[in-house]
């Protein structure tokens, strides 16, 4: 291999690289970049390394001069547009909103990008508070919990609000999220999925804002967070019609940046 992307976030560290013509993802736990850096340094040797993220001067640190830094928002956006072209989507402009262990929000044109706003939303929240919730730390068990469990059961529906009376917005709504845990026994499985629900909507809600600003309907959602999480991406998606919005979920979103670190090597 020639050169190595690496997104170095708060919590997950990606790594992209090619071999024999294939692209090739890897991850790791922010607590293992000893193990990245070993494998770095056993099967990549001679090799370029491009870095970026938050922690990307942590690991620069640690790979000296072999390692170029990159700046964190054109690698997101460079590989967002790679993987929206591999899968043969041509857009104008778009929202980019990338759930990392935050969530970053910009908006992509022709000429480049703006970054519009940032939430502290994110997969961070969902770990944070999954394990006070349910007392697990694994992401992956979080999701099978947020599977099994039922939203509606912790949340406050605008429905429960006007059971007696005409409701004047769609009934299936949340009023309040966890607005009937006081209220009644609900489940870890539930209060999980009423977790990521609140987590969804909050998030959508700030990106078709800065859709309706930029004049588009194109939302692309990229990060670990988002990528594979098919609770989270129902409950983005449970709005598309509401919103007249198209969103898109590109294939290995979860490693734009590093892509985009990955094709910044190319100069």
């Amino acid at each position: 291999m020639k050169k190595i992307g690496i997104d170095a976030g708060g919590t997950l560290v990606k790594l992209v690289y090619e071999e024999n013509g294939q692209l090739h993802f890897k991850t790791y736990s922010t607590s293992n970049m000893t193990k990245l850096a070993d494998w770095v340094r056993m099967v990549a040797q001679n090799t370029r390394i491009f870095i970026t993220g938050g922690k990307g001067a942590k690991l620069k640190r640690t790979f000296g001069q072999d390692a170029i830094q990159l700046e964190e928002f054109s690698t997101q956006v460079d590989g967002t547009n790679y993987l929206l072209k591999k899968s043969g989507k041509t857009i104008d402009d778009y929202i980019l909103v990338n759930i990392g262990t935050g969530t970053s929000i910009f908006y992509v044109h022709a000429d480049g990008y703006e970054r519009l706003l940032g939430s502290g939303l994110g997969g961070g929240t969902l770990l944070g508070l999954g394990k006070l919730l349910s007392g697990s730390k694994e992401f992956s068990r979080l999701l099978e919990l947020a599977e099994e469990g039922e939203s509606q059961k912790s949340d406050l529906l605008v429905g429960d609000i006007y059971k007696d009376n005409d409701s004047p917005i769609v009934a299936d709504l949340t009023a309040a999220n966890f607005g009937k845990v006081h209220l009644q026994q609900t489940s870890e499985a539930d209060q999980i999925a009423s977790l990521i629900r609140m987590i969804g909507e909050n998030i959508l809600l700030l990106a078709s804002q800065a859709a309706m600003m930029k004049n588009t309907n194109h939302i692309v959602f990229t990060g670990s967070t988002v990528a594979e999480n098919l609770p989270l991406q129902r409950v983005i998606t449970s709005f598309r019609e509401m919103l007249s919005l198209d969103i898109i979920f590109p294939e290995k979103g979860s490693h734009a940046g590093a892509l985009g670190a990955w094709l910044g090597g190319e100069e």
